[in-house]
Parts: structure tokens; sequence; C-alpha cells
């Protein structure tokens, strides 16, 4: 294997590395007036990465000796993650606007995060697997803490950095462990350790590796962080990391589960349902007396997480394939949800967060009501959303392989989440108006909300036959 192929195979990667470097250059010496420019560049430069994947960077195979799996299954990924990506940049200029704190550094920021997560999304191997995921996070760490004369920007920033530590160095210690155990950090080889019978060093490896990794999905009881960070952060920032580091994480877990420890299914399965259970019921169960939207929508990701957690949890490539659309979905859902949110600002342009603000929303912002209740409907799953669709999906998953006492249970749990969901529903619509938001600033915005309302509306059914034929062959790569 040449080392000219290898690098053909990590194109996206390649096109989002150099583009960002020359960004930080023109960063360098035109400085922040420069930032709109440098935006839009680093947007045209994340569509490059996706058009890349048509090539053979979306199926051409192992890249750099096994480190690199160039498939289907991280081409799906990456697409989803570029797109967030993109959206989270697009909408960051007008949010900071105000402030006046919006600097050149926050595109390439997230484009070395996109690096990042590339190489998590493609990892086929431990010590790639731990590259890709730090590059990612040392992104994340600065973007969480980004508006630095907020305090609460710079306490999601610190909590953030201090955990994401702790949990990277249980990932390095479960890493370790299986080294040690299986002499070899290649998911292949460590598939034909485990093939010939699970030790007790090697289950203690694969317990850290997906508690680390676990951290990444913010998956009960790795959640703590979650909702803190969520709340500090830029809305720009929160709407980024509750769509892309989601999706490249879970395809990692999903990509280690099965490549890497697929003959330990029965071990690893135990661990993902404890997961799966825990983190829908408390990812319901602790939204319900929240106050603040933001940190509300921290909450209904764990839940999600949880829900998608399922399909993972059936081990099978129909599973894996429900997984990959509930995270289509999700991220549609999720952005949407965040755009309503960057819409709600008083008349001095001042961002508001509570959800009490949206009493009577409907009556001063219809259409923004409407927009809102969609998302909320279809995150909570309830038809004829297209939210209803990925959950039924991995619920079909798990009856198929039998395991239908466990998927009762995730439907009993779904009902807990619905119920904080409708709440803000009625909110809008039944109590009495609040002061009313500003008139929207920014027809982008309000354009991005509508397409993603419309593919989470009943028109998103027209999808199911694309996303299933994306999603199955995306699947069957790792099987």
């Amino acid at each position: 294997m040449s080392v000219t192929h290898s690098l053909a195979l990590t194109l996206p990667e390649l096109i989002l590395s150099t583009g960002s470097l020359a960004l930080l250059m023109i960063a360098a010496w035109s400085g922040d007036k420069a930032t709109r420019a440098i935006s839009w560049g680093a947007v045209g430069l994340l569509a490059a990465a996706s058009f890349a994947l048509l090539g053979p960077a979306g199926h051409g195979g192992l890249a750099f000796d096994g480190l690199y799996h160039a498939d289907r299954f991280a081409a799906f990924a990456k697409l989803l993650i570029f797109i967030a990506a993109a959206v989270s940049i697009i909408i960051a200029p007008n949010f900071f606007a105000r402030g006046g704190s919006l600097r050149a550094e926050y595109p390439i920021l997230i484009l070395l995060s996109s690096v990042g997560m590339g190489m998590m999304a493609s990892a086929g191997d431990l010590l790639s697997l731990y590259i890709g995921l730090e590059l990612q996070s040392l992104a994340a760490y600065v973007l969480a803490s980004f508006m630095r004369r907020d305090t609460r920007s710079a306490e999601a920033g610190l909590k953030y950095f201090v955990l994401g530590a702790l949990a990277s160095g249980i990932l390095l210690y479960g890493i370790s462990l299986v080294y040690g155990f299986t002499a070899t950090t290649q998911f292949s080889g460590i598939a034909v350790a485990l093939a010939d019978g699970l030790s007790t060093g090697e289950l203690f490896g694969i317990v850290f590796i997906l508690a680390g990794i676990a951290f990444k999905i913010s998956a009960v009881p790795f959640h703590m962080w979650t909702p803190d960070v969520y709340e500090g952060a830029p809305t720009p920032v929160t709407a980024f990391f509750a769509s892309a580091p989601k999706v490249a994480a879970m395809a990692l877990l999903i990509r280690v589960a099965i490549e890497a420890m697929g003959p330990a299914t029965d071990a690893w399965r135990q661990i993902v349902v404890f997961s799966a259970l825990a983190s829908t019921i408390l990812g319901g169960v602790a939204a319900i007396n929240q106050s603040n939207i933001k940190r509300l929508l921290a909450y209904s990701s764990i839940n999600n997480v949880g829900f998608a957690l399922f399909g993972l949890a059936a081990g099978t490539a129909d599973g894996v394939a429900a997984t990959l659309t509930y995270m289509a979905v999700y991220v549609a859902m999720t952005l949407g949800s965040f755009l309503c949110v960057l819409q709600m600002r008083n008349a001095d342009g001042e961002p508001v967060e509570t959800i009490a603000s949206l009493s009577g929303l409907s009556r001063t912002r219809p259409a923004l009501a409407a927009a809102m209740a969609m998302f909320m409907f279809s995150l909570a799953g309830i038809p004829p959303l297209f939210g209803f669709w990925p959950k039924f999906l991995v619920f079909d998953a798990l009856v198929g392989i039998g395991l239908w006492p466990l998927a009762m249970v995730g439907i009993a749990t779904s009902v807990i989440g619905a119920y904080y969901y409708l709440k803000i529903v009625k909110t809008m619509y039944f109590d009495e108006p609040a002061t009313a938001y500003a008139p929207a600033a920014s027809k982008l915005e309000g354009g991005l909300i509508a397409v993603a309302a419309l593919f989470v509306s009943p028109l998103g059914y027209l999808a199911i036959g694309p996303l299933a034929v994306a999603s199955g062959a995306a699947a069957q790569a790792l099987f």
C-alpha cells in the first residue's frame, strides 16, 4: 500500500487540515476583520471535504496499514459531522455580533475539531482512535470558553477540560489493558485475540474503553458535564457540541464495539444496555424541573443518546443501521431546536434562555412557535413527526433478536421524556404571552429553521428510502 494511496483515502482530513492552517495564517495577518470571510471559507472547506467522500475516501478501504478505515460507515458519519459543523459556523456571526466577541479563530477551531472527528469515525487502531478523540477535544475545550469575559463560558470550559482529562485517562488505561492482554492495538487483531476467549484483564480493558467513549456521548453515568457545559457555552457552540461530536463519538463507539470487540458482544452488550436504560430514564426525569432551555436540551441530548444506544445493543447490522438513522434525524432535530433558541432575544437583543419566556409565543411569533413545537414533538418521537421513525427502528432491531422486554422498557421510558417536550408546547400555546422577543435578525437562520422543520415534518418520511440505503450500506461495511 503506497503512501500516495493512503493520502488519497484521507483526502477529507487533508482538505480540512491544510485549509485550516491557511485560514489561520489569514487570521494572523488580517485579524478579526476577516472573520466573516474566514467563516465562509471554512464552510467551503467542509463542503469540499464532503464532496471528497464521493471518491476513494468514501469506500477505498484501509490506509496506513489499517490505522485508518475509508469505508461507507465512516463516510456516512463524516457527512453528518461536516453538515453540523458548517451550520455551527454559519449561525455564529449573528450571535456574537452584539458583544463583538467573535474572533477569527472560531471557524478554524471547528475545522480542527472536524479533523479529529473524521479520524474518530475512521479509526482502525486504538492509537488513531485516541489521536482523533484528543484533537477533537482540545479544540472543544477552547470553544466552550470562547466568551472569555463571560463567567459562565469560562466555567463551562474549565469543567469540560477537567472532566475530559479524567475521561481521557480512563480511556488510556483501558487501551493499555487491552494492548497488554492482546499484544495489539489494531481492531482486527483485538477481535482475533478476543475470539479465543475473554480474560479478566481484557474485560476490564473493554469496560474502561467504553467508559472513556461514553463520556464523549454524555451517556449516563458519564453525563455530569453536559448540563453545565451546554448552559455556559455560547449557544452556537452548544449546538455544535450537541450534534457533530455526538455523531463522531457514537460512530467511534459502534466501530470499536463491532470491529474490535465483536467476539465479546455478550460482555459489552450488558454495559451498553445499562447505559441506554440509565440515559433514557435520567435524561427524562432530570429535565422535568429545568427552567433553562439549554439545560433542558442537554438532558434531551442524554435521553436521545440512550435511545440510539438501544440500536447498538442489538449488535446486528440492522441495529447499527437503525442507530445511524437515529443520529441523522437527531442532528436535524437538535440543530433546529438550537436555531430556535438563537431567536430568543429580548428587545435589547440580549439572549434569553428561560422556558418561561416562551409563554404565549404562538401569538407573538407564530412561525417560530410552530417550528419549535415540531422539533419538540419530533424529539419526543410522536407520530406523524419524523422523529418517530428512528425510535421505531431501534426498537424493531431489539425485537428482531428477541430482546423485546428491553424494547418494552425503552418504549415506557420514552413516555417520561414526552412530558417535558409537551410542557414546552403547552407553554407556547396555552400560557399568557410573556414579553415579546425581538424580531428575527437573520433570514439565513430562518431558512435553516425551515429546512430542519421540513425534514422532521411528515415530509421527512420521503427520505426513508435513501436513508435506509445509505445507513444499510454503512452498517454492512462493519460486518
